[in-house]
């Protein structure tokens, strides 16, 4: 069986307070885009996990979707299974590529296994893993809040606009960017801001981790400004970064941005 996980893009990234068990309250909106990995599960004599594509830093018994399956087998009878990943979206972005994974392989062997699971045992088991992982059991826009693991609905359809995001040849790691972020409320209510239009947001909807991002990793920001040069309605990093996406009316021209970054269109 094979399913094609895809990224997340936060529109808006407040973090709002320190969490006494070492994490940060944040308010943001999750949003899918459509740049996809592939993963494929088969039913094995012994569980083994194997990738290709992007090169995935680390040691590949500490993927989420291995962890997922330890996890889930403690409670439940699991049969050994390959695990193949096939990674597309960029790593250290701010897109949510390994919760994205993470979520879509529960979400998998549940149909695989017939687990019979809710979608909110599946978020239970998800949440254990990573702060937005289960957003990718429903994998529609929602407005994160605590630690982004809880979420409410959230009417938000950018389907009448063209999306770009910008993927940066910089790294930027979940632990850099928190070293340097200044907890403290939002000063717009954000749920409120995205009901106004696109237009409007570029003063009010921010990204908490920008400025400490953009003074480290000044190209960065040059993306950005450079989104907003070539007719963009709002643009932001997404998440912790690297990337930034743009909202476009239309298709930009982006050959300059394509010369130094991959640059995906219409996601």
């Amino acid at each position: 069986m094979i399913v094609f996980p895809n990224a997340k893009i936060n529109i808006g990234l407040n973090v709002v307070s320190k969490r006494a068990d070492g994490y940060h309250n944040l308010e943001t909106a999750f949003c899918p885009i459509k740049i996809n990995d592939a993963l494929e599960v088969v039913l094995g004599e012994a569980t083994q996990f194997t990738s290709s594509g992007i090169f995935i830093p680390g040691n590949p018994e500490n993927n989420l979707c291995l962890k997922a399956y330890e996890l889930i087998k403690r409670d439940l009878d699991l049969p050994p299974m390959k695990i193949h990943l096939h990674k597309n979206i960029p790593i250290g972005a701010g897109l949510g590529g390994g919760s994205a994974d993470c979520g879509f392989f529960i979400r998998l062997i549940n149909d695989l296994c017939n687990l019979n699971l809710s979608a909110e045992n599946m978020k239970d088991y998800a949440r254990q893993l990573g702060a937005d992982c289960a957003f990718f059991i429903d994998n529609k826009p929602v407005f994160a809040f605590d630690k982004g693991d809880q979420f409410e609905e959230l009417e938000l359809d950018l389907s009448a606009y063209y999306l770009v995001l910008v993927m940066p040849p910089v790294y930027v790691s979940t632990a850099e960017a928190y070293a340097s972020v200044q907890p403290k409320p939002a000063a717009f209510d954000l749920k409120s801001v995205l009901k106004s239009p696109v237009e409007e947001w570029k003063t009010k909807v921010k990204n908490d981790f920008e400025v400490s991002i953009f003074r480290h990793h000044p190209q960065i920001l040059w993306v950005k400004e450079a989104l907003y040069q070539n007719g963009a309605l709002y643009a932001a990093m997404s998440g912790s970064g690297a990337s930034v996406f743009g909202i476009f009316n239309q298709k930009p021209d982006l050959q300059e941005l394509e010369q130094a970054n991959r640059v995906f269109y219409n996601v």
